[in-house]
C-alpha cells in the first residue's frame, strides 16, 4: 500500500507498507543518501510474511518534498515518528542503511519508548573529524558540476566488483535514482551527515541493537561498525563477506535474515 503523509510542518512524506497491517510485528526502515524507498523492497518483501514494514521516502528524497535546508538528523528521526502516530504504530523495529541507519540511530536516541529493536547497516555514529569538510566538498561538486560527475565514486563504493559485473541491472537502476535526486537536497543531505555525531546517545540504547556491514565497506567501513557495536550495551556484530555499501541491494537475503534475527530478540509490540 503506498500513501502519503503531510508532516506538521507541511513537508509531504511518500511511504509504502508491506505486509499485514494487523501484524503484530512492525518493521521501519530507511534508506540510505540518495536513494529512496525502493532501495529497501527486496527486503521488506522478504519481511512482509511475519511483519507490517513501512518504507517511507526521507524528506529531501524519492517523492516526498525537497525543502529547503539545513537538514538534520533529528529532523529526520521526527519526521519517522509522526509516519508512526498517522499509522497509529506505538513503536516498531527501527533500521536504515548508511543515512538510514544514523536516522534510525536518531530515532532510538530521540524515541526510545518508540523503538523495540535497532539495526544498524553500513552506517556509523561519526564520519570523522574531517566529515564537514569531505561532506561539504561532496555537496559542492554535486552543486557545481552535477550529480553526474559523482557517479563513477558512487558505484565502486556501493558495490563489489563481482556484484557489478553480475547484476549491471541493479547497479543501473541506483544510478538512476541517484541522478533524478534534486541536487539542492542532496547538498543539504550531505551536510546533514557531515555534521552527523550521535556518539554520545550510544551508551544510551537500551533496546536489543545489531550492527551488519559488508566486509569490503569503505564508506563506512568495519571500524565503525565495531564502534556501533563497543558502544551500544549488548550490540551485536556481523560481517558480510564479500560485500560493500548497499548490503540491502547485494545482498537482501542475508539482511532480511539478520533483520529476522533482530526481530526475534526484540520484535515489535501491536
Amino acid at each position: 500500500m503506498d500513501g502519503t503523509h503531510c508532516l506538521k510542518d507541511g513537508v509531504r512524506i511518500g511511504y509504502t507498507l508491506h505486509g499485514d497491517p494487523a501484524s503484530a510485528h512492525r518493521v521501519a526502515l530507511v534508506h540510505s543518501l540518495a536513494m529512496d524507498r525502493e532501495f529497501w523492497r527486496p527486503v521488506a518483501k522478504q519481511l512482509s510474511g511475519r511483519a507490517c514494514v513501512l518504507i517511507p521516502d526521507c524528506r529531501g528524497h524519492g517523492a516526498s518534498d525537497k525543502p529547503a535546508g539545513p537538514y538534520m538528523i533529528e529532523r529526520f528521526a521526527d519526521d519517522l515518528a509522526e509516519l508512526f502516530d498517522h499509522l497509529g504504530w506505538r513503536d516498531a523495529l527501527v533500521a536504515g542503511a548508511s543515512m538510514g541507519g544514523c536516522v534510525a540511530l536518531g530515532f532510538a536516541a530521540q524515541h526510545p519508548e518508540r523503538t523495540s529493536a535497532l539495526g544498524l547497516v553500513d552506517t556509523t555514529a561519526w564520519y570523522g573529524a574531517d566529515a564537514p569538510s569531505q561532506w561539504a566538498e561532496r555537496a559542492n561538486r554535486a552543486l557545481d558540476a552535477g550529480l553526474a560527475s559523482l557517479v563513477e565514486f558512487q558505484t565502486t563504493r556501493w558495490f563489489s566488483e563481482t556484484f557489478r559485473s553480475a547484476r549491471a541491472d541493479v547497479v543501473a537502476d541506483c544510478v538512476r535514482r541517484f541522478l533524478a535526486n534534486d541536487p539542492a537536497a542532496y547538498a543539504e543531505s550531505c551536510r546533514m551527515l557531515g555534521a552527523c555525531d550521535l556518539r554520545e546517545a550510544l551508551p544510551r540504547i537500551a533496546v536489543p541493537s545489531a550492527v551488519l556491514v559488508g566486509e569490503e565497506d569503505y564508506a563506512t567501513p568495519l571500524a565503525m561498525a565495531q564502534a556501533l557495536r563497543d558502544g551500544i550495551p549488548g550490540a551485536s556484530l556481523e560481517v558480510l563477506a564479500g560485500a560493500r555499501h548497499l548490503t540491502p541491494l547485494e545482498s537482501p537475503a542475508a539482511v532480511s535474515a539478520f533483520l529476522g534475527r533482530l526481530m526475534d530478540r526484540g520484535g515489535a509490540a501491536p
